[in-house]
């Protein structure tokens, strides 16, 4: 099921935190994301300049508008503003009780102000007895239980108990205003005297715009799907701190930048992106000698010769690599599709041999190229991202040539079992599998591993071309 998650909350004009933040998160971690608007603002990575509180009658409009047609899985509550959108708010949530409601009390600003009247502060208490998570930081924290901010993280714990047990809520509280090199979450459920803490490191980064925000919806979201609350956490925390890394790099302001909600979406596109950035190696195996001679017939059974020997020589230590990638597969179907490719290599080997060059003897001694190829194989990991990044080049760009061959393949070409063999539908298809399970591996890898299957592959692309070309100086007869 793909859970239908309402968020109701103040927009954001810069996309980093409010509605635009919790539309991304919902998107982000699989549900489908609505919106009710509580407050207009006007603000960007450096701060909030103006605010326009939606009149209550329009937020109750809202809200009774889509729980009128639409089965809502989830609730994340943010930004109200005014004690009139609480109540309103806390009314809708009586008479519409959503399965998951997660509220994310919106009371301090990151300067450290307050932005809530006492009255409308006293109001947002009692609305965190109506839901089922609340995730405060710890300034918010404080407030909610009208004492003093805490300083370290076994107070913190101890204000969360007091919290959850007077209004029967689990609290989720967020350790980012610690100091410290580490940065811990904690579920607090004073009700089973719960408390689960999920530790981390902290990152060294202003791209923290909506992190509150983001996390609240992310929860709704997981928990919508059926999670656990543990599960839930560690998962939301674990996208949460990819997507605070990855922020940088959006380039969005010059204050507090925004997240990049999308990390894992992208991260999952990666094979496609490396394929764009090895445009120019594939023009130049395509304009290479070996190939264009391969493609019109002309190439000389010397170079040719001296291509299947080397390939050859190439699938043995090839097989070992797929064999690697199957024992650190992680799954059944992924471990058995490496380790037929393996068996497919070996077997392979012996087929060239018999196919190409009948009786004529095996050359025993590898070139230099093939060697530096199978050595950057060999060397990758050791993540399993990493070494399936390695291999693709060998399927998609044999099957890319082979597509753009095939079509100059006739019965009478020299080389025609050689062009079928790589313009072959099974051979496309293993080839769609292969880039399916690299995307898969890359949307769970952290940044560092994703970094080096991004090497991997484009290191071998360049082997690839070099491997073609190492018979450049056999093309005459």
């Amino acid at each position: 099921m793909i859970p239908r998650v309402l968020s109701i909350a103040g927009s954001d004009p810069s996309g980093g935190a409010g509605i635009q933040a919790d539309i991304k998160s919902i998107s982000a971690l699989g549900g489908y994301a609505m919106a009710a608007i509580t407050a207009l603002t006007a603000q960007n990575t450096r701060g909030v300049t103006a605010v326009h509180a939606v009149p209550p009658e329009m937020i109750r409009a809202q809200l009774d508008a889509l729980s009128a047609d639409v089965a809502i899985d989830a609730v994340k509550i943010g930004m109200l503003g005014t004690i009139a959108g609480i109540d309103v708010v806390s009314d809708w949530l009586r008479s519409h009780r959503p399965p998951v409601v997660v509220l994310d009390p919106v009371m301090v600003a990151t300067s450290g102000d307050r932005l809530l009247e006492p009255p409308a502060e006293i109001a947002l208490r009692a609305l965190s007895a109506l839901a089922d998570v609340v995730t405060p930081n710890l300034p918010e924290l404080a407030v909610l239980a009208d004492e003093p901010a805490a300083t370290d993280w076994d107070a913190a714990l101890d204000q969360a108990r007091r919290v959850s047990r007077r209004d029967g809520t689990v609290v989720l509280i967020t350790g980012g205003h610690l100091a410290g090199e580490r940065s811990p979450d904690a579920i607090v459920d004073a009700r089973t005297e719960e408390v689960v803490v999920v530790d981390a490191a902290r990152l060294d980064s202003t791209n923290t715009h909506g992190t509150g925000c983001s996390l609240s919806s992310a929860l709704a979201t997981v928990l919508a799907r059926g999670e656990s609350l543990d599960g839930a956490l560690r998962e939301t925390k674990s996208w949460l701190t990819e997507a605070i890394a990855a922020g940088p790099a959006l380039g969005v302001g010059g204050g507090h930048g925004p997240v990049d909600h999308f990390v894992r979406t992208r991260a999952a596109d990666e094979p496609a992106r490396w394929w764009a950035l090895t445009a120019a190696v594939r023009d130049r195996i395509d304009a290479s000698p070996f190939v264009r001679a391969l493609g019109d017939g002309t190439l000389a059974p010397a170079a040719f010769r001296h291509f299947v020997k080397q390939d050859a020589l190439y699938l043995r230590d090839y097989a070992r690599v797929l064999a690697r990638a199957s024992a650190l597969a992680p799954t059944r179907e992924e471990q058995t599709f490496w380790s037929d490719a393996a068996t497919a290599a070996i077997t392979g080997e012996l087929e060239l041999h018999t196919r190409f060059l009948g009786e004529e003897p095996a050359v025993s001694e590898m070139s230099s190229t093939t060697r530096a190829y199978l050595d950057h194989l060999l060397a990758a990991g050791p993540g399993y991202a990493v070494v399936v990044a390695a291999v693709l080049p060998c399927y998609w760009i044999y099957q890319d040539v082979g597509n753009r061959l095939a079509g100059r393949n006739h019965a009478d070409h020299p080389y025609s079992s050689w062009l079928a063999t790589y313009a072959d539908t099974a051979f496309a298809a293993a080839t769609r599998q292969a880039a399916a399970y690299v995307r898969a591996a890359c949307a769970v890898a952290g940044a560092d591993e994703r970094l080096a299957a991004e090497r991997a592959f484009v290191g071998a692309a360049h082997h690839e071309l070099a491997f073609f070309s190492q018979q450049d100086h056999l093309l005459a007869d």
